[in-house]
């Protein structure tokens, strides 16, 4: 559906409705530009677009599939932009990805969202409230849409960071807990969101090879600013699927060190017993002949000379860390 349309001159937005086939016609002009935003639109309503600004055919098509990689391509006279956006579910700890694609032409933009991607009325708004970039033209816009989504990747990597502090911890705590499956999960995430934003970087030299053209000079610096939020988001992310690595391996350790401790524990439990065993055993042999047999005394100093091998036994083991 077609979220909102309207035309820009010299930075403002005109009053009135703009009809979708007379958008393009409005927009002829100094300092004008038309921008549509549609979400999820149907292939009539994307048809209707693409032949009112002369999209190109392939870019359409990629338009209506999605599930593309981050990517600038030129097509012509018009640039066609693919951003992930991505949103984290509380509840099950997992990312949520979704696509925004631009067309941007040198009277026009066109913003296409799928899924649950994040709304542009907002982008809109500050960029009304600003009509000395609006009066750039469609360069700023897009500026404005990249912009946005980067910044809201730094909240979802804010929780995944808090989740991995948290699963980190879980690795050394003193509680026998085995956080294997909470790392993996969140090193999945992270690979995921690595994927979806590291393309963008080549996103922005594309669009450098544009400045002049497509991109208004004024706007190569507020590009570059953005790029650098971009650069520290994937950074982070690449620390975060290292140190996850990191804690997957340590969790491993962990599990074989508290695995050789609980063997030492039992070998030292069945060297323990061993001793009433050898000496229950030889004297549960019947033999006719066995000292002290005929002595009152004999039962109760067996069972002290038991009783005190696996004293000193005990305390052998605890001595050296088996028990």
């Amino acid at each position: 559906m077609i979220v909102d349309l309207a035309l820009y001159r010299h930075g403002k937005r005109e009053p009135g409705l703009l009809d979708l086939a007379d958008a393009l016609e409005a927009a002829r002009g100094p300092d004008a530009f038309v921008w549509i935003g549609l979400h999820e639109p149907s292939d009539e309503e994307l048809d209707s677009v693409r032949q009112e600004f002369e999209l190109h055919e392939l870019a359409v098509e990629d338009a209506l599939h999605a599930h593309q990689r981050p990517k600038v391509e030129t097509y012509g006279s018009s640039l066609f932009v693919v951003l992930k956006t991505v949103r984290y579910l509380s509840g099950t700890n997992r990312l949520e990805f979704a696509e925004l694609q631009l067309f941007v032409g040198y009277d026009y933009v066109v913003t296409v969202r799928h899924g649950q991607s994040s709304a542009l009325g907002g982008v809109r708004s500050r960029l009304e409230q600003r009509p000395d970039l609006l009066a750039i033209g469609p360069s700023a816009v897009l500026h404005a849409v990249m912009d946005h989504v980067i910044d809201d990747y730094l909240p979802v990597v804010d929780a995944l960071d808090a989740d991995l502090q948290e699963a980190v911890a879980e690795v050394f705590t003193p509680e026998r807990t085995n956080p294997a499956e909470q790392i993996f999960d969140l090193k999945r995430n992270v690979l995921d969101f690595l994927r979806n934003t590291e393309p963008l970087s080549d996103a922005f030299a594309a669009l450098s090879a544009q400045v002049g053209d497509l991109v208004d000079d004024r706007m190569t610096e507020y590009f570059r600013d953005a790029h650098d939020h971009l650069l520290r988001v994937v950074a982070r992310l690449q620390s975060d699927s290292t140190l996850l690595s990191d804690a997957l391996a340590a969790n491993l350790a962990n599990i074989s060190v508290r695995q050789n401790e609980d063997m030492r524990a039992i070998s030292a439990w069945v060297a323990i017993a061993a001793i009433p065993t050898m000496i229950g055993g030889i004297y549960g042999m019947n033999f006719e002949y066995m000292p002290e047999l005929d002595e009152p005394w004999a039962y109760p100093t067996v069972l002290a000379v038991i009783s005190l091998l696996c004293f000193f036994a005990y305390r052998h083991f605890r001595r050296v860390g088996w028990l």
